[in-house]
């Protein structure tokens, strides 16, 4: 776990794979991401968003109720801009696109799209690189709907590469990871100002995107995408 920036009111780091951001149902340890940081800082944090226990990258929460409160209705009202990195099954036709498709929670807590009895969720994606049978997208919810991204993408025929709860059956080879990284963040701080961040992959993403690009071809990278080289 890195910390990517700290101040008085808030703390964003780069979350790893396999830890959830608050304790889950059966856990008496605590062992989550935000046990891990109030022990390492030394004082209370406040959850402000989510991500998936499987999902890496851009995590924020608030140091103190002020800034939590503020931050939380910068998310309520759609004032922070995030996008994610997402490699998915399948070769998108479309370069860019809005999934704009309702979703609600089913009684086993797996998430789904419901044109009647869903909530309006939204998911727009910009294609990055293409392979034959993949996509590397990078996405950018407009809502905050659970699983809202990997839910998307499995219901256009594209789940995720990696996601074992989402996904169809010729795609199912066993991957180290779900392919679905937070990399970019923009956010009002309390103080007015607005902050952007931007979060690399981790090895493991890279690694996987590294095999299959050999097989393949070399398209447009992550960097260059990224407007970093």
């Amino acid at each position: 776990m890195k910390i990517l920036l700290e101040d008085e009111s808030i703390v964003l780091i780069d979350k790893p794979v396999g830890i959830p951001t608050i304790p889950e149902r059966l856990d008496t340890q605590g062992s989550c991401i935000k046990k891990m940081l109030e022990d390492t800082l030394g004082q209370k944090l406040f959850v402000v968003h989510r991500l998936d226990k499987e999902v890496s990258g851009l995590l924020i929460f608030a140091k103190n109720p002020e800034a939590h409160r503020f931050l939380s209705l910068e998310f309520e009202h759609r004032r922070v801009s995030k996008t994610y990195l997402a490699l998915l099954w399948g070769y998108m036709e479309k370069s860019s696109g809005l999934i704009d498709k309702p979703i609600r929670q089913y009684g086993s807590g797996r998430m789904g799209v419901d044109e009647d009895q869903g909530k309006p969720s939204q998911t727009e994606y910009q294609v990055v690189e293409r392979w034959k049978d993949l996509t590397l997208v990078e996405a950018s919810p407009r809502t905050g709907r659970r699983h809202q991204i990997r839910v998307h993408f499995y219901a256009e025929g594209h789940p995720i590469v990696g996601d074992r709860r989402y996904h169809l059956p010729k795609w199912t080879e066993p991957l180290p990871r779900l392919m679905l990284h937070a990399w970019k963040l923009r956010i009002r701080h309390p103080s007015g100002k607005y902050v952007e961040t931007l979060c690399p992959p981790p090895p493991a993403f890279e690694e996987v995107l590294l095999s299959f690009r050999q097989k393949a071809y070399h398209g447009v990278g992550i960097k260059e995408a990224a407007g970093l080289s």
